[in-house]
């Protein structure tokens, strides 16, 4: 049983539509192009489905977020032992205590640091929720570096 539907077109199409009326079968252009249409959407996810296994797919992504947080991470770990060899003691006495990482563009002491390091990092970012998982895992690389260095020098001071 065939069902009505309603097409909205725009005026020009309408005037050319009624000008070709007699030469054309609309309705079955119309559902031509729909089942053509509906019809690539499915082959292309019947490929996906087939091609690729999703499970596969999923894991090599999640593999890859992993090896993307780890070099925040170690690119983080790596900028604060370089920050931490020049720090002051006061600046470093409170990064070993700082752990308000969602307020760091904020921070009155580290603000403008972390403000820079962000804008050179495209995924990086600060929404009104806080940071994102790219700048926390950055920073909780950061404050490990710092206090990795603390451990090497604390005793000798």
């Amino acid at each position: 049983m065939a069902k009505k539907v309603t097409v909205s077109i725009p005026d020009m199409l309408h005037e050319k539509m009624e000008e070709w009326r007699e030469s054309f079968n609309l309705s079955k252009m119309f559902q031509d192009a729909v089942t053509e249409a509906i019809q690539r959407k499915e082959d292309l996810q019947k490929r996906i489905r087939e091609d690729l296994d999703l499970n596969q797919i999923v894991d090599r992504l999640r593999q890859e977020k992993m090896q993307s947080e780890g070099n925040y991470y170690d690119s983080g770990k790596s900028d604060g032992v370089v920050w931490a060899k020049t720090a002051h003691y006061e600046d470093l006495m409170y990064a070993l205590g700082w752990s308000d990482f969602d307020k760091v563009v904020e921070d009155e002491v580290f603000g403008d640091y972390f403000s820079l390091k962000k804008a050179r990092n495209a995924l990086m970012a600060v929404t009104p929720d806080g940071i994102n998982e790219y700048f926390r895992v950055y920073l909780e690389g950061w404050k490990n570096g710092v206090e990795q260095f603390w451990q090497e020098v604390q005793d000798k001071l």
